[in-house]
């Protein structure tokens, strides 16, 4: 039997995920980390993306918009400001999400957000990926 870690993912709204891992990856705002058990102490922020867990043959994929990812030798926290179940995220509302944001990004006038809009393409971009990486391991 491998050894595992218990991870705790959770966003405002409720607990996403509570249970083992064999090993887990997630988007930290320096570059994606991958933790196995043991992992020595660490504490980042989150850049939109898919925290991936992986446990024997499973593997869940749970969206986050950003955050902070804390990881102890034998627990890993993930404080998301929203967590989404990759198979929750809905493609279409993604996909109008990017072309607003693009569309703003486009606009030349001065009362837009650009960080605003950049943040939500950011975020829907994310999504999107998410939501192609589930489709392809599903075949």
């Amino acid at each position: 039997m491998a050894m595992t870690i218990h991870v705790d993912i959770v966003s405002a709204e409720e607990e996403i995920f509570s249970g083992p891992a064999e090993m887990v990856f997630a988007p930290a705002i320096m570059g994606d980390v991958g933790i196995m058990p043991r992992h020595a102490p660490l504490l980042t922020a989150l850049k939109p993306g898919e925290v991936r867990i992986q446990n024997g043959d499973e593997e869940q994929f749970i969206y986050v918009s950003g955050g902070m990812l804390e990881v102890q030798p034998h627990v890993i926290t993930v404080l998301a400001d929203t967590a989404v179940r990759a198979k929750d995220l809905d493609e279409a509302a993604a996909l109008e999400a990017k072309q607003i944001a693009e569309k703003a990004l486009k606009d030349k006038r001065t009362d837009i957000d650009y960080a605003r809009a950049q943040a939500e393409l950011a975020e829907a971009i994310a999504q999107l990926q998410t939501i192609q990486r589930i489709k392809k391991n599903r075949r």
